[in-house]
């Protein structure tokens, strides 16, 4: 099979997976929320954006290989409202009533950290019953932290606005309740902390919807909702006046103008990465296809080959660019990563780390030659860099390179993989061969004698299992990626990421120059 094949067969996997992310609850919730006159989420989404934008969705793939549907009952990303790159945070009513499980709260939580370190304001269109109640010791104790992130973004300055479709209640209702700008809606949406029927089990006290929470009480009594709208559409568009009313201005730089296109064609990017991740590939054939006029300035491009650095720019935004080229980090390419990484903080120049690692060398010779001490210079440097990261896994992601090319606890910005990408500690035929070795070694010093035919089925059945849980997907169920792209669209997500990374002031430089390594 080539290496296009194999990519493409992938892709049909992962839009089948895509697909059940927007189905939401399937075909007889969509229709019951359509025939009572409501939109769904990604359509008050589209109707909410500028026209002609493109919506960056973030996490889409969230609970797959989980007990939780795919999309976490949530749609989370970045668009443009009224010229304004936002954060958008939607429930989908059709999963469950738009409730909230253990994996919608974490991808909420994410989505809140984007609009904090990217200075977005947010957006949430809420239409959800709370809390899924078989779930609450998983969401209960966290969850308060959407409260807090949201009235911390408040305090940061940075704008948060609720339109509510339908129900906003229990812990829900502190949504609006602790939003800058609150939309309701005429008859259809209700926010209180505790319905009729709990009202009455918790008091006695008789009560009705409306006068307990609906959007005319909370718009002329409560004064919870500051605009009241006769359907939805209305109440995108006060949302919208909204966005346009924040006299919003980006902080960081601004994009060059008149950059060029790429040289080659994208469609390219399906011919690079080998099935068989063993295989060595160029990065530099993948910045070939993303970068603007496909022109790639190599920092140090003779010492150090197994790490490919150098400047960039996409779509005007120029970038920082460490690509592994053999998989394998040295002691001199740790080094001269860390050089890299430091003159682009001093040059305040953000950084994309491309991933085709298996970590960082191992073997007597490598230990004696400082590989430790290197490799932990290039993880420091990753560490304490103040310019934004971004992360692409294009092919293997494994053990500590991981962290050295800036992993998912390193903080990057943003992380997207490819369908081609696999992270763990390490591949899954050499796990299960360690095990067998470590297993072989204990039964010689027990004086047993070794079972051959259980290593075999131990080996097989590990080695699958660590095939299966370092795919691209079953990561970004856990939400450590923020989604899996097509590598075609790479430039595009880049573009946009840049674009969002923007709008926040530069931290400033960190307390160290640059180190000769």
């Amino acid at each position: 099979m080539s290496n296009r094949d194999d990519m493409l067969r992938k892709l049909a996997e992962l839009d089948a997976e895509h697909a059940k992310a927007l189905a939401g609850g399937g075909p007889k919730y969509v229709t019951r929320h359509h025939d009572r006159g409501k939109l769904l989420p990604r359509e008050r989404i589209e109707l909410l954006l500028d026209e002609d934008v493109p919506f960056l969705e973030l996490s889409p793939l969230a609970g797959y290989g989980t007990d939780h549907p795919v999309g976490g009952s949530v749609v989370t990303g970045i668009g443009v409202v009224a010229g304004v790159e936002c954060l958008l945070i939607a429930n989908d009513p059709t999963v469950r009533g738009g409730a909230s499980n253990p994996i919608t709260l974490r991808k909420t939580l994410r989505a809140l950290e984007i609009a904090r370190q990217n200075r977005l304001p947010v957006i949430n269109l809420v239409e959800s019953g709370g809390a899924d109640l078989q779930n609450q010791k998983e969401i209960f104790i966290p969850g308060g932290q959407v409260f807090r992130d949201l009235t911390r973004l408040s305090a940061a300055g940075i704008p948060t606005i609720t339109l509510v479709f339908g129900n906003s209640t229990a812990g829900g209702a502190y949504i609006p309740g602790m939003s800058d700008h609150v939309v309701m809606i005429r008859e259809q949406s209700k926010v209180f902390l505790a319905g009729p029927p709990l009202v009455k089990m918790a008091t006695g006290e008789e009560s009705d919807d409306e006068s307990l929470g609906g959007a005319r009480m909370h718009a002329e009594v409560s004064g919870l909702a500051d605009h009241l709208a006769a359907d939805e559409v209305e109440a995108i568009g006060i949302g919208r006046r909204i966005v346009a009313n924040l006299r919003w201005r980006k902080l960081g730089p601004p994009p060059a103008v008149g950059y060029a296109e790429p040289l080659l064609d994208a469609d390219g990017l399906l011919d690079i990465v080998p099935g068989d991740l063993r295989q060595q590939f160029d990065p530099r054939e993948v910045i070939a296809r993303v970068v603007d006029g496909s022109r790639f300035d190599e920092f140090k491009p003779g010492y150090g080959g197994s790490l490919a650095t150098g400047w960039a720019s996409v779509h005007g935004h120029g970038v920082g660019i460490l690509a592994n080229a053999r998989g394998v980090l040295f002691s001199a390419e740790s080094q001269k990563a860390a050089q890299f990484i430091q003159l682009a903080n001093a040059s305040r120049t953000p950084l994309l780390f491309l991933h085709n690692t298996t970590g960082y060398m191992v073997g007597r010779e490598y230990e004696q030659g400082g590989i430790i001490k290197h490799g932990a210079m290039m993880i420091n440097a990753v560490s304490n860099s103040t310019v934004p990261h971004l992360s692409v896994l294009i092919g293997a992601s494994y053990g500590a390179g991981h962290y050295g090319m800036c992993g998912r606890a390193y903080d990057p910005r943003f992380l997207f993989a490819w369908p081609s990408a696999k992270s763990a500690v390490m591949g899954g035929a050499q796990l299960a061969g360690v095990l067998s070795i470590v297993a072989r070694q204990a039964a010689a010093a027990s004086g047993r004698p070794y079972d051959e035919d259980a290593d075999a089925v131990v080996r097989t059945m590990v080695e699958q299992q660590i095939e299966a849980e370092s795919a691209p997907m079953f990561l970004s169920g856990l939400l450590y990626d923020d989604g899996v792209i097509d590598p075609r669209d790479t430039r595009t997500v880049l573009g946009l990421c840049l674009s969002a990374i923007g709008s926040a002031a530069d931290p400033g430089a960190g307390p160290y120059g640059v180190f000769r390594m």
